[in-house]
């Protein structure tokens, strides 16, 4: 079931909005302002949840999911990104390079980006309009360099400062708290904010191979997904990017965490789940699957099953219950008879 609701106007307070979703590719759509393509790594059923607060220009979020993922992201164009893994946190990568709970991330806006997330991944998200930053750090009489900042794609900070950030940011997105005036809340997220991004300091690839098995897994990643239905073995793929099978498996293995077999393998089995949510009126599992490079029936439906908890047959047949149920029925009445839908819940908090 997807259940959404347009984000309420913000008046004189402040208002939180709740979303939760059973399928990484509907929780990615769930953050208010961006785009986003989610491929589920992990076996397990998916869940995901996203606590939001949005202002005029700024936006800040908890994201938290239970599933390694691949995430596709790009910002709202103009803006500035923060994003601070929750303490005690595994190691994520942005763009191939690890990022561990001592950490931040930095992108701007409208430009893509990677995030590879382990299981059990919790993210605060900071997004600033790059003009307004600016102008409240010019009064402030600070001078950014966000040049180097957004090229390096990391930045460190003392641990104080990242645990003073942590403190507000839980603070602001608890639901249970008592909710802090609109003003005083902006005001407040302007200046921790401000306070991060001064005291950072830009941390670059120390890697000396880095630009090059990105530049390998760029490249296969690019004809994975230009060729959808072709059957491709490692040797392909070593063609594709012109290296040893040791160097394709060195360089997935340090970019995304996963060897490039079972990128493949799940990347495509999210693609048939993508095009099995939206309904297809005429085509048949067999069909997709096929439209993604599955002949092996059998082989296809225990693979999906592994990766998804359920079968790619149950995946459509759940969507196209919800796309038939009648308003007749009430939810009740609904959920007592038919299978459990996809499911993406949107509320608010005042």
């Amino acid at each position: 079931m997807e259940v959404s609701t347009d984000r309420p106007a913000l008046k004189n307070g402040r208002i939180l909005q709740r979303h939760e979703a059973d399928d990484a590719d509907l929780h990615a759509s769930n953050l208010t302002g961006w785009q986003q393509e989610y491929d589920q790594l992990s076996r397990g059923r998916f869940f995901g949840s996203i606590v939001e607060l949005s202002f005029d220009k700024l936006q800040v979020f908890r994201e938290d999911t239970n599933r390694a993922l691949q995430q596709k992201c790009k910002v709202w164009a103009n803006s500035i990104w923060l994003g601070i893994p929750l303490a005690q946190q595994a190691e994520c990568r942005i763009n191939g390079q690890a990022v561990g709970a001592d950490r931040v991330m930095c992108r701007a806006g409208n430009s893509d980006f990677d995030l590879s997330t382990p299981q059990d991944y919790s993210l605060y998200g900071l997004v600033i309009d790059y003009n307004t930053l600016l102008e409240t750090a010019r009064l402030q009489g600070l001078t950014l360099n966000w040049k180097e900042l957004h090229e390096s794609g990391r930045l460190q900070l003392p641990n104080k400062t990242l645990e003073n950030a942590r403190f507000v940011l839980a603070r602001l997105l608890d639901e249970h708290e008592p909710q802090t005036n609109h003003h005083a809340a902006y005001d407040l997220l302007l200046m921790l904010l401000l306070e991060l991004l001064k005291v950072a300091t830009p941390e670059h690839a120390k890697i000396p191979s880095y630009p090059h098995r990105k530049q390998v897994v760029d490249e296969v990643r690019s004809y994975i997904s230009a060729h959808p239905d072709t059957l491709l073995t490692i040797t392909d793929l070593c063609k594709i990017a012109n290296v040893s099978r040791r160097a394709l498996q060195y360089s997935f293995a340090s970019i995304l965490g996963i060897s490039p077999l079972r990128y493949l393998r799940v990347s495509r089995l999210n693609g048939v789940r993508r095009t099995l949510m939206q309904i297809p009126q005429y085509n048949t599992v067999a069909d997709i699957a096929s439209q993604w490079g599955f002949w092996h029936m059998s082989q296809f439906a225990k693979d999906y099953r592994e990766l998804f908890d359920e079968l790619p047959s149950q995946t459509l047949k759940r969507q196209q219950v919800m796309q038939n149920n009648t308003s007749s029925n009430s939810t009740e009445e609904w959920h007592s008879t038919h299978p459990r839908p996809m499911l993406s819940l949107s509320y608010g908090y005042v």
